[in-house]
């Protein structure tokens, strides 16, 4: 169900010498129902609250500038308390000249879209495994706000994403300025996708994200996805080297194949195995997961292990996920 409301003014002086252009913000959500177990000696779960509920409201609107260009935002709220995110993105559509896309919260621009660009029927196959910071290279090139730009040369699609990696939690009202953070950590990179024959699509990335200490973390990826009829097959490979003298290196590849039974139904199996330098124990992790959907609902099933979290032998972690969704 979609609500609409028309009227919404938004003032383009900043961006071209015209008047302003009148649009509608269109205000969409969903609902999602899951049934979570998790199991291991890093598992912190309590038994008894393995069901919960999330919201999902989204509001989206856009207009066109007397150059052609056009601007659209989106304003979203996920859920609550500490797994809950607001969002914003405001995107300035140059036609051939390409995008320009900030996001306030956690943009995905540049190599922050390639951290796991594998085949997978639910989820990568290292969520809601692990640690924060030990389960996936480039895992903060994905987080603080930031801005992005897309376009396409010679038949690739070119992502370039900046960021200052500020927490998400920060206020950044429009006229002020944040002064909880500072912008030593600030990440830059780009992303390269190319088609490069029927089925075959490869991609590669590089990015720099500054450190506290002065010190650089570099990132690369690169890997390749190929469809043949209902299956598809990936592998990629991720590095970080941290170029302090006590820095950790770390080394992720991560492979994956899904199937598509029919046009609802869909199932996955994939690894995501890191890891670190001087180290002799990997982080390993396996899931195997399933999508059906009937309309606007989908059931969505995924069975996963780690072994070896953080790198450290005794570490473990299990778990299962139901999720039920709800599009209105």
């Amino acid at each position: 169900m979609n609500i609409k409301k028309v009227g919404l003014t938004a003032l383009a002086g900043s961006l071209v010498a015209t008047s302003a252009f009148a649009g509608s913000l269109s205000l969409s959500g969903g609902a999602k129902l899951s049934y979570v177990q998790k199991e291991g000696t890093i598992a912190t779960m309590d038994t008894a609250g393995r069901f919960a509920m999330d919201q999902e409201i989204s509001a989206s609107g856009s207009g066109e500038l007397d150059n052609g260009f056009t601007v659209s935002v989106s304003h979203g709220l996920s859920g609550s308390g500490a797994e809950g995110s607001d969002t914003s993105t405001l995107t300035l559509d140059m036609g051939d000249m390409g995008s320009l896309v900030y996001n306030d919260t956690d943009g995905h621009s540049g190599l922050a879209g390639l951290e796991d660009f594998m085949p997978m029927a639910y989820e990568q196959a290292n969520d809601g495994l692990g640690t924060t910071g030990t389960v996936a290279v480039m895992a903060k090139m994905a987080s603080g706000q930031g801005f992005g730009y897309s376009t396409t040369l010679g038949g690739a699609s070119v992502s370039i994403g900046f960021s200052d990696n500020l927490a998400a939690s920060t206020n950044r009202s429009d006229g002020g300025q944040d002064t909880t953070a500072a912008g030593a950590n600030s990440s830059s990179s780009i992303a390269v996708s190319f088609d490069a024959m029927d089925g075959l699509t490869v991609k590669a990335g590089v990015g720099s994200e500054g450190q506290a200490d002065g010190k650089e973390l570099d990132h690369t990826t690169v890997g390749f996805t190929y469809a043949y009829g209902p299956a598809t097959f990936g592998y990629q490979i991720n590095d970080e080297d941290d170029s302090a003298a006590a820095g950790s290196d770390y080394e992720t590849e991560i492979y994956g194949i899904s199937f598509m039974v029919n046009d609802n139904f869909s199932i996955s199996y994939g690894e995501h195995n890191t890891s670190l330098a001087n180290n002799d124990v990997d982080q390993e992790a396996e899931s195997i997961q399933a999508s059906y959907s009937m309309g606007g609902m989908s059931i969505n099933f995924k069975d996963s292990e780690m072994s070896g979290v953080a790198n450290a032998e005794a570490n473990t972690h299990e778990t299962t996920e139901v999720l039920v969704t709800f599009a209105f």
